[in-house]
């Protein structure tokens, strides 16, 4: 709609001319229930009073709302014809005075795509639950306001709920009369204030901590899910987490939590992770375990839960200005959740997972050519909502893990608590950092910034190895290299690491240095005389943001040792430098592939086997060549199946190897075990097929042709659950017909009936690898329709259906140029769609230039 799409200049010329000094926000939603239960209105009635000042008294401007329909607005006392100043998304504003008050009453809607106040009906109980969500700009469809970050106010919400109900919000609130009140907020902005209602499942706590001075804190805390979800709720480790991370970041921010209460609900049909609104965040249910799981899926919710907690502070205390500075908040709530996981809970290892999980998704990110700055140029909201990336986020946690050894860990931990006293409550830019920083550690953060925080693009960091003539380092140094489209050279602090092989076989290090890399070529001048090393590492410990090359010796050494390297981190940096490897075409898919069947066995951080796993299946998919492809997956489904049989009967392991199986399945006796191990007629010691591993069985069946709509629909009468509803309608869409497709994409694509969840499902089980010929009259099909859909679709559903149903499969040079054949012939599309089709078309090319790699290779 016009004027859904804020600019930064608006958004600057408004910030200039407003104050905002509170909002009374009254919603009633018992419109959520029908008579008897169910479905109920699709609209709730919101009634907001805005107080504001202005510093040009006489000028215009407008506020934000986003709703069917508005019945009253009042301007300081003056009725306004709501036919005359909404036009949809905003509210004129005119003759403003110096002290405003603003009223709207209106009708908004509830969502069904995960954006504004999400309202799910639980098919299990028929139970209604809602919970808002609205980054970057959505708390415009539940009450209206000035929609955006540096506009923050205090806010004071009440809520009528249908009886029975509970309802929360940011402040601790009370049920009085009817109406849950509740206590006004600090000055916060639009986007992280919550409201969640509903006859949900609830857990409390209490966290106390007694301060040097005297001083004593008392956070009351609070968990949630659906009722649904209850017998799996282990409330007790959230809590033990949550007060693990308090513990953590009050020892090292010196500022008390300053949001009162604490509660964490988990939702359902959730589009992200979690939502760091201040005293209540949101995270996605599945979270909630519901069968067995590894460590790694534990290590990542905990994660995520410090994560949001470092938001309180860098995010909600502290705010970016404009969506430019995003990474003022997710980069460092990133590196933090990381920071504090390994120093403060069981999950010591937290750095192995951080280098090979996170980093993958901010190598490929920077690689693509929408790649930007941490500090992007964000035009608009379309733009925000994209750069929630593997730039902002990965990239911007790596660089502050390099920023840390760069200045020492004091003068960061200090440069962060200068930065959230001097401007609590308040709004930042860039320079507001770096100049606590430059303060704390006497380095000129300006050219440091230059170099990591306002150029794109990712340095490839290779050794050179000269020896003497007995055999000993002579030289040593590291050869920096940037692409063409990215010329820039910076500077990395690391640790080089020497390994070889010790009697027993294990290839260990036995000599390491620290030093700065400057230029094109740095000498580790340290490193000279050392033995000569059967492998270099000049990423060890993982301290820089690059992608790690390896020397001839090196890379020989991998490819016959890489399963005796003993640190799990230098693995995970390894594993992470060889899969780069192969997506830049330098080494074959077939030898990632051998590399995976020779080693993962050997691998014993979960995390990073999972993370293997599923770069050996992409390799398979996308890397190798089509001709090569059935063999390449035979080979992987039998050393799953082989893996599985071995590995430790109940272990964690064996669960990964289990489902890294049944996603390679392939053949007739793969079907015939996954068939046999649902109905019971055979087992593996250990394994303990529970609901979520059956319907991880039935996936691969169904898109085989081998579990039918009839066996789909028992599964799901077994699991008659949100979960299992989710589980069902991406299992059906996975079936190979060509009339299943066909209706996958009208209840895609050219309907809305569908919730973000379901949508999300059925693009799942459409695109299959194993079914490149069904999906052939979907290529023409797809570019004639994404930008009707980009139009008239939420962004949230426009961005599954761009990124979900690109042809990837087709991986073909006429799909390369029906990409670019689009790409031209919309040139003037919205520039966040054409963003999506590009970064899928350098995907599919970058495919094709893996399998000309691996086919040369086979000698084709």
């Amino acid at each position: 709609m016009p004027g859904e799409n804020l600019s930064r200049d608006e958004a600057r010329e408004r910030a200039a001319l407003l104050s905002v000094d509170g909002y009374d926000v009254s919603l009633d939603l018992r419109s959520a229930v029908g008579e008897s239960g169910g479905e109920g209105s699709r609209t709730f009635r919101s009634v907001t009073t805005v107080r504001f000042r202005c510093a040009e008294p006489g000028a215009s401007s407008f506020a934000d709302l986003i709703a069917p329909s508005v019945t009253a607005v009042s301007l300081n006392g003056r009725d306004l014809d709501p036919g005359e100043v909404f036009d949809g998304t905003r509210i004129r504003l005119e003759e403003l005075a110096a002290e405003n008050e603003l009223v709207v009453d209106a009708q908004c809607a509830y969502s069904r795509t995960g954006e504004g106040l999400h309202r799910f009906v639980d098919p299990e109980d028929g139970e209604v639950y809602l919970y808002t969500q609205y980054e970057p700009a959505d708390s415009r469809r539940v009450f209206v306001n000035f929609e955006q970050p540096d506009l923050k106010a205090p806010y004071r919400f009440e809520v009528r709920a249908p009886e029975g109900w509970s309802v929360w919000s940011n402040g601790a609130g009370e049920l009085t009369d009817g109406v849950w009140r509740f206590a006004e907020t600090k000055p916060i902005s639009t986007y992280i204030t919550c409201v969640v209602a509903g006859p949900y499942h609830y857990v409390t706590d209490t966290y106390e901590r007694e301060f040097e001075d005297g001083t004593r804190l008392r956070i009351p805390l609070g968990a949630m899910c659906r009722k649904g979800l209850a017998p799996h709720f282990d409330a007790d480790d959230v809590f033990l987490v949550t007060k693990q991370g308090l513990d953590f970041y009050h020892d090292h921010f010196d500022y008390p939590y300053p949001f009162g209460k604490y509660d964490q609900a988990f939702v359902p049909e959730y589009n992200l992770g979690a939502m760091e609104n201040p005293g209540m965040v949101t995270f996605r249910e599945e979270f909630i375990f519901r069968g067995k799981v590894t460590r790694a899926s534990y290590e990542n919710r905990a994660n995520v839960i410090l994560h949001e907690m470092a938001h309180m502070w860098f995010g909600d205390l502290v705010t970016m200005e404009w969506w430019d500075d995003l990474w003022l908040k997710e980069s460092f709530a990133d590196f933090m959740g990381t920071f504090s996981m390994v120093r403060a809970t069981r999950f010591t290892d937290g750095w192995t997972t951080f280098a090979n999980r996170r980093k993958a998704w901010a190598y490929r990110a920077d690689q693509l050519p929408s790649t930007h700055p941490i500090t992007a140029d964000i035009r608009d909201l379309q733009d925000a909502k994209l750069n929630f990336d593997g730039i902002t986020y990965a990239k911007g946690a790596s660089v502050l893990k390099q920023l840390m050894a760069y200045v020492g860990e004091e003068a960061f931990l200090e440069g962060a608590r200068r930065y959230f006293k001097r401007h609590a409550y308040g709004n930042t830019r860039l320079g507001d950092l770096l100049s606590v920083l430059e303060e704390t550690s006497g380095r000129n953060m300006a050219a440091w910034s230059r170099a990591w925080l306002q150029t794109a693009g990712v340095n490839s960091l290779t050794p050179q190895v000269l020896l003497d003539a007995d055999g000993r380092v002579d030289e040593l140094a590291v050869v920096q290299e940037a692409p063409e489209s990215h010329p820039e050279l910076r500077p990395h602090r690391v640790a080089v690491g020497l390994y070889r092989r010790t009697g027993s076989g294990a290839l260990e290090r036995y000599a390491q240095a620290e030093t700065d890399i400057q230029g094109p070529r740095t000498v580790v001048a340290e490193l000279a005389g050392a033995d000569a090393p059967e492998l270099v590492l000049v990423n060890d410990d993982d301290l820089t943001y690059c992608k790690t090359r390896f020397d001839e010796t090196s890379l020989a050494t991998l490819r016959e040792h890489l399963g005796a390297l003993t640190d799990s981190l230098a693995r995970a940096v390894c594993w992470s430098a060889l899969w780069n490897m192969t997506r830049d075409a330098l080494l074959p898919a077939r030898e990632f592939i051998d590399l995976v069947l020779r080693f993962a066995d050997r691998e014993s951080d979960i995390g990073v086997l999972q993370m293997v796993h599923a770069w050996a299946e992409s390799a398979v998919v996308h890397y190798t060549a089509p001709e090569l492809r059935a063999q390449a997956g035979r080979r992987l489904a039998e050393g799953a199946m082989s893996q599985l049989y071995a590995a430790e009967a109940g272990s964690e392991h064996q669960l990964a190897w289990a489902r890294f199986f049944a996603h390679t399945a392939d053949a007739p006796a793969d079907f015939e075990l996954l068939t046999s191990l649902l109905d019971g007629s055979a087992a593996i010691e250990g394994l303990e097929v529970d609901q979520e591993l059956r319907w991880a069985f039935l996936e691969p069946l169904a898109a085989h042709g081998m579990a039918d709509e009839k066996r789909l629909d028992e599964e799901l009468a077994r699991d008659d659950t949100a979960s299992g509803k989710r589980h069902h309608v991406r299992c059906l869409a996975a079936r190979p017909s060509a009339a299943v497709k066909a209706q996958c994409w009208e209840q895609v694509v050219e309907s809305d009936t569908l919730s973000n969840a379901l949508v999300e499902a059925t693009i799942a089980g459409f695109a299959q690898p194993s079914q490149r010929e069904l999906a052939v009259p979907y290529t023409d099909k797809y570019f004639a329709a994404i930008e009707r859909v980009w139009t008239e679709r939420s962004i949230q559903i426009g961005m599954h259906v761009v990124r979900g149903l690109f042809p990837s499969f087709q991986d073909s040079p006429e799909t390369l140029e029906a990409a670019d054949a689009w790409l031209t012939a919309h040139e003037d599309a919205a520039p966040a769609l054409r963003r999506l089709v590009l970064e899928a078309r350098d995907d599919l090319a970058r495919a094709l230039r893996g399998q000309e790699r691996d086919r040369a290779a086979a000698g084709g």
